[in-house]
């Protein structure tokens, strides 16, 4: 799937250029949108600050706990543990970080009243289960300031961007950077970017640039984006010297840059830039600009070193922007995630990890005098509360001192928090663009009131089948546009009554059927109907159907069934696996030729069930019976059609035509929670996300060699962590979703980076395979939209105030949860409570 992006134009979207990566767009201006080509609206700052700098955000300047220890390999460790609000969306949960020299691991975990939590069970999540040192808390408020410093190793959140002006025909460096003026082009280009600021007394980021002396040049573009400040590095306000030809002060500025943006004057006959013109082993990205003035367009083209990640957004197709405004966006945004998928290139993160391991190692060396003093005396700031509990509440026994101990930490804290503040290093998410467009996951009321708990659902038209545990399976048919603000809402129909249990459906509207999984146990089987027969038997207003009415639609040899799966890409044959116990059912359905269907048939139409279109193909014993299942579409269909599986503590490969099995993933945990295995066959090759845990993670399987999946290692094979235990995934491209209890994190598909993250309380998922259902109990507030549409100045979040302790509320009342959905196609208004949806973009 990583390589979808590189492949997906036949004209050469991506191309090679000795050592740099080309992202070109596609030269074709009627080329319809595919899955390789974003669309304009997908432009994101991918792991955004506000979302990823959690110590900033929900630690510092409130009360939290930190721990510190060494693992089995005697490495110190930190962990920081705090109670906190979801965006004040009443959603208590505990945040965890664990500093290690890998890097930092952050999670959410669920809160609740009445099961306290433990620095030993937050470890463990984290997948840490063995210490030479078991975890101590650190009562000295000042590792506030030291575990600030850890968290910034993660990268700056100010950015400088060097810009070199090239004239039509200029081919090596020494002519670009030569140039001592500009064009009038080129400076409306450099007024798109930014604000020209005075560099004598600047008290704004810098970039590196002299704010005293002039040396650097007496000006320079500045603006701030997204809370991001950034500062532009131009050649031509950069000193320039007659008698050095070479211009070394302006190269050692732009040449140490990590992206630098090529203004290049000329038509597109003129010859091009290549990165080879540029003698610097620093920058790794390129973004070259050229305007026609002709119909007042810009064309970009990006040039990234081999070892960068990819990094959105992609370049529309054809990458010509009319829409200057929309350029800026587009090209800042695509500045700020380039330089950021740099830091993650190997030369960068070993020295990020070397950083990382020298404080975390230092900071422990500190410490060290603590952990031999006795415990709770007056000077030890270490606590021998090992795999305490974490609640910030004081214990009944803690006294005037406990509590003035942590009104310190917090006053200490705040100082901090303001500090990082003024200094302008605060991780924020200000918007200053004045762009307020719609995103595609915003999601609008489906169904306000809905009184039973919902089993699954699927979308059948505009309307949503949904399966129920109390009563039944009813139809719900989508709100009038014209009634969506007033109280009317549509009454659902009632389809089967509740002596049909469904725990499972798919409707495949081209096949006209419907599959379902009901009962439990051994009185579990799969049914399958036409949909035209439920249609016409609803609009008859025939009775509604029971179990004993669905005696034809059931599948006999389903018995004991507790999981089924279907293939995604079923065009001829669709093909089902049923898992009873650790048995496979593989059973097929061929749509009936017309020149086979009998003079009967074709008369009295077909039989009211399909029962008897299904065939039965073969049976696969497994080791253990199935959690997870997903099918993998071979490229021929002939013998090289695969099953996914996930049990005990792997994902195997199950070869449909032969039985044979193979290794996919070992899942290296103590405690497996398996959530999806996901189908990404593109173009000839498959590709599996799997998810478990905390984790995602990305395997190809290519190519087929005849009936044998190539299972190895492979560069494009990635993996990515979310912020909190997912219970459902879903991958709607370039996006995957993960829906937890109270949020949907959402992030690209080819990089595993986020994008954004939603509060939504008592959130659950109960359809997606065409529009995305959800159900929640409360509107999702507009105070989450934190990462693009909040308009603020420029200057940081709200200053911390008084020392607060934690209260939350009681429940969020007894009343049900209702539906809501989510359109993949176009953006919808706000979110509301109740059932939900957006469409699939």
């Amino acid at each position: 799937f990583l390589s979808q992006l590189i492949s997906s134009d036949a004209d050469g979207a991506i191309q090679r250029a000795g050592r740099f990566r080309v992202e070109n767009g596609s030269s074709d201006e009627t080329t319809d949108f595919t899955p390789g080509t974003w669309r304009r609206t997908d432009v994101h700052l991918e792991n955004p600050e506000y979302h990823t700098r959690w110590f900033f955000k929900y630690f510092l300047g409130k009360v939290h706990q930190n721990y510190v220890g060494t693992d089995a390999e005697k490495n110190p460790f930190y962990l920081s543990v705090v109670l906190s609000d979801q965006n004040n969306q009443r959603v208590p949960q505990y945040r965890a970080i664990l500093w290690r020299k890998t890097g930092t691991l952050k999670i959410s975990l669920p809160y609740s009243p009445t099961k306290t939590l433990s620095v030993k069970s937050i470890l463990s999540a984290m997948n840490l289960d063995r210490f030479e040192k078991g975890p101590r808390e650190i009562l000295n408020p000042e590792i506030q300031k030291d575990l600030l410093v850890l968290e910034e190793q993660e990268g700056s959140v100010n950015f400088k961007f060097g810009v070199l002006y090239a004239k039509d025909g200029q081919l090596t460096d020494d002519e670009m950077f030569s140039n001592e003026m500009g064009s009038e082009n080129f400076d409306k280009f450099l007024n798109l970017l930014g604000d020209t600021i005075s560099l004598q007394g600047w008290a704004g980021y810098r970039g590196g640039l002299d704010t005293k002396n002039d040396t650097t040049g007496i000006n320079s573009i500045y603006t701030v984006y997204q809370g991001h400040e950034l500062m532009f590095h131009v050649s031509t306000m950069l000193p320039y010297s007659k008698e050095n030809k070479q211009q070394v002060e302006r190269k050692r500025h732009i040449g140490n840059d990590i992206v630098t943006i090529v203004f290049q004057e000329g038509d597109d006959a003129s010859p091009s830039f290549k990165p080879s013109m540029i003698r610097s082993h620093f920058t790794h990205i390129f973004a070259l600009v050229r305007y026609n003035s002709q119909n007042d367009s810009y064309r970009l083209k990006i040039f990234s070193e081999e070892s960068v990640p990819l990094f959105g957004p992609p370049l529309p197709s054809p990458p010509v922007f009319t829409d200057h405004q929309e350029f800026r966006d587009f090209l800042l945004v695509k500045l700020i995630n380039g330089e950021k998928a740099t830091l993650e290139t190997p030369t960068f993160a070993q020295k990020r990890q070397r950083t990382l391991d020298m404080l975390i190692r230092s900071l422990y060396q500190d410490l060290m005098p603590d952990l031999h003093k006795v415990p709770f005396s007056p000077q030890n700031m270490l606590n021998r509360r090992s795999f305490s509990d974490v609640l910030p509440e004081s214990p009944k026994s803690a006294r005037k001192k406990e509590e003035a101990r942590q009104a310190e930490f917090v006053r200490i804290g705040q100082a901090l928090k303001l500090k990082t503040i003024v200094r302008g290093d605060a991780p924020t998410s200000l918007v200053t663009t004045g762009l307020c467009r719609k995103e595609p996951w915003e999601s609008q009321s489906f169904c306000s009131s809905f009184p039973y708990e919902i089993v699954c659902s699927d979308s059948w038209g505009q309307s949503l089948l949904v399966a129920t545990e109390a009563a039944g399976v009813m139809l719900l048919d989508a709100p009038d546009p014209v009634l969506l603000n007033t109280d009317t809402q549509t009454l659902p129909v009632q389809v089967f009554d509740k002596s049909m249990v469904v725990k499972q459906m798919h409707i495949l509207e081209p096949q006209d059927l419907l599959i379902t999984r009901a009962d439990k146990g051994k009185d579990a089987r799969l049914y399958v109907y036409r949909l035209s027969t439920l249609k016409r038997g609803l609009e008859e207003r025939q009775l509604i159907r029971s179990k004993y009415d669905s005696r034809e639609n059931k599948l006999e040899k389903t018995k004991g069934c507790h999981l089924y799966s279907i293939n995604t890409h079923h065009g001829v044959e669709l093909r089902i696996v049923a898992a009873i116990r650790n048995k496979l059912l593989l059973i097929t359905r061929k749509q009936p030729r017309p020149d086979c269907l009998s003079a009967v048939a074709m008369v009295t139409g077909p039989p009211e069930s399909p029962v008897e279109e299904f065939q039965y193909i073969r049976e696969i014993c497994l080791c253990d019976p199935p959690v997870v299942m997903a099918l993998v579409d071979g490229p021929t269909g002939e013998n090289d059609n695969m099953i996914c599986v996930a049990y005990k503590h792997q994902f195997d490969l199950i070869n449909e035509s032969t039985g044979e099995a193979y290794r996919l993933h070992h899942v290296d945990a103590n405690r497996v929670n398996f959530v999806a295995a996901i189908d990404v066959y593109e173009d000839g090759e498959a590709g599996l996300l799997l998810c478990y845990n905390y984790i995602c993670y990305y395997k190809k399987v290519c190519p087929f060699n005849g009936a044998t999946p190539m299972i190895q290692s492979n560069a494009s094979d990635f993996h990515f962590s979310w912020n909190q235990m997912p219970n459902a995934i879903v991958c709607a491209f370039p996006y995957i979703l993960a829906f937890t209890t109270d949020s949907i994190e959402i992030r690209l598909v080819v990089n595993g980076n986020l994008v954004y993250t939603a509060v939504v309380p008592e959130l659950q998922l109960t359809a997606s395979r065409s529009d995305i259902y959800f159900v929640s109990s409360a509107p999702v507030n507009a105070a989450s939209n934190s990462s693009s549409r909040d308009t603020s100045s420029h200057s940081s979040p709200q200053t911390p105030t008084a020392y607060e302790m934690p209260v939350f509320p009681s429940p969020l009342g007894d009343g049900k949860p209702c539906p809501t959905s989510t359109r993949q196609e176009e953006s919808t208004e706000g979110m509301y409570s109740g059932l939900q949806w957006f469409a699939v973009w």
